[in-house]
């Protein structure tokens, strides 16, 4: 019997491997308004081992700084051979792995840095995910995140939830994710949240106390 989480992290792949020749010119005009700052904040303050997850067609790769040791994944081969050209032509030092966020081949603690720019909407299973995510950051380390969410709105909510099915069936993320919920429930520990609109830009780490009572957290909504 196929297993289902594999089954639908494959579906995942599929459609992405179908876009990813026009993934690019289709993310374009959300990078002039503002895409490009939001991942640059996400990724330019990564330190040491850094694993980015979702790392599609490499667009974040001239956003590290100098020194830093970027590990790469992705569950599409099609994105992650864009992604090979692209480090390339830059000629950055990256290693780029296929691999599945839900069930990662690293050893527990293995970076001081996880990064991810609009990833966990497309994620088959978040929470498992942002659990292995928890896994493989060393405990001192920390979780850099840039998502879109569910609208706040009830309206807007209420046709997010209708829209995300056909969303997903055709260019494949979630327009309706609880992502700060579903990153607290796999054991994060969320110390800094930017919320503008649907978007959040995250700083988390793994939970170390009672994820009821965390400390430290600021939180700001713009």
């Amino acid at each position: 019997m196929n297993d289902p989480a594999v089954a639908a992290s494959a579906a995942v792949a599929r459609r992405y491997d179908r876009i990813a020749s026009f993934y690019d010119a289709f993310e374009s005009p959300m990078d002039l308004l503002g895409g490009r700052r939001r991942r640059a904040r996400t990724v330019e303050a990564a330190t040491g081992r850094t694993l980015e997850v979702g790392i599609g067609t490499g667009r974040n790769l001239d956003l590290y700084r100098p020194g830093v040791d970027v590990t790469g994944i992705d569950i599409s081969q099609a994105m992650l051979a864009r992604a090979r050209r692209r480090a390339e032509r830059q000629g950055r030092s990256v290693r780029l792995e296929v691999a599945d966020v839900e069930r990662l081949p690293y050893p527990d603690a293995s970076f001081d840095t996880v990064c991810a720019t609009c990833v966990f909407c497309s994620v088959a299973d978040p929470v498992a995910g942002f659990a292995e995510v928890a896994r493989v950051v060393d405990p001192g380390g920390q979780v850099r995140l840039l998502e879109h969410v569910r609208p706040r709105n009830p309206l807007l909510g209420w046709v997010a939830d209708r829209l995300s099915p056909l969303v997903q069936r055709t260019i494949g993320p979630a327009i309706n994710r609880r992502t700060e919920d579903n990153a607290r429930a796999a054991g994060l520990d969320l110390v800094e949240v930017q919320r503008r609109g649907v978007w959040r830009e995250i700083v988390a780490r793994p939970a170390t106390r009672p994820q009821h009572t965390p400390s430290g957290r600021r939180e700001t909504t713009r």
